[in-house]
């Protein structure tokens, strides 16, 4: 099986953010794989294991982003691709899919795996909307999926319940938490990527003209979220504190 990885470089939510210039300040932030793509990468592993092939993960990103990759190359992965940004005046959702785009129009792939969502911007936008303009099917929150041939039987998280399709490869979907559990790399593995082939990009090298993936949106305005205040304890009898409690919900929380 020809088994591709779209993955993307995030800061690490765990971890320390601030804003600066209404945007994440990258000197404090900690960057990390998606976490949501690091289940993709495997389950491509444990296809590849299953039927045979190889598995190729890519990221359009600045060269920083080789970071990532070599990690999932130590996890498992066969080759990784790293298409340069350095070119682009803004990225968006639109942006990163044309792009994945024109880089698989002339690849041969079975299926092409992702994360549900990225946990910095959030949209879950970028695996549907590259199965459309490939022209193929997509599935996403995938919890379970089994290869029969050209069959796919997944099953599917549905806000809480399970939806079970039947699809044929080629095939694009996306990776919800549950799906498995993702592996560390192993010093062996480490030691074993960094010999791994790892080729960049530029967007010249697939015919793209940087006007023609221009963002479609913008971001108005980044911002951390208030601080948590202290919580409040009521005392005294049941009555009085439904009354304070009421109080407080009109006046200071102003919710009701």
């Amino acid at each position: 099986m020809n088994i591709f990885v779209i993955l993307k470089r995030t800061f690490d939510t765990e971890e320390k953010i601030s804003v600066s210039n209404n945007k994440i300040s990258e000197v404090s932030a900690e960057f990390i794989i998606n976490p949501y793509d690091e289940y993709a990468i495997e389950e491509a592993i444990t296809l590849k294991d299953a039927h045979g092939g190889t598995v190729t993960v890519v990221t359009v990103g600045d060269e920083d982003s080789e970071k990532e990759l070599r990690t999932a190359l130590a996890m498992g992965a066969d080759q990784a691709v790293l298409i340069s940004n350095e070119d682009l005046d803004s990225q968006d959702q639109f942006t990163t899919s044309s792009v994945l785009a024109a880089y698989f129009k002339d690849k041969e792939y079975d299926i092409i795996l992702g994360g549900n969502v990225a946990i910095d911007n959030g949209t879950g936008q970028v695996g549907p909307r590259l199965a459309e303009l490939l022209d193929i099917p997509h599935v996403t929150t995938i919890t379970k999926i089994e290869v029969n041939g050209t069959t796919v039987n997944i099953e599917r998280d549905v806000e809480g319940d399970l939806e079970k399709i039947e699809t044929t490869l080629p095939l694009l979907v996306t990776a919800q938490q549950g799906l498995n559990e993702p592996r560390y790399p192993s010093l062996p593995g480490i030691m074993k990527a960094k010999k791994k082939p790892l080729e960049t990009l530029e967007l010249d090298d697939l015919d793209i003209d940087e006007d023609d993936v221009e963002a479609k949106t913008k971001t108005v305005e980044v911002y951390l979220p208030p601080k948590k205040e202290a919580g409040k304890i009521l005392s005294g009898e049941t009555s009085d504190q439904v009354k304070e409690l009421v109080s407080l919900l009109r006046n200071e929380a102003k919710v009701i």
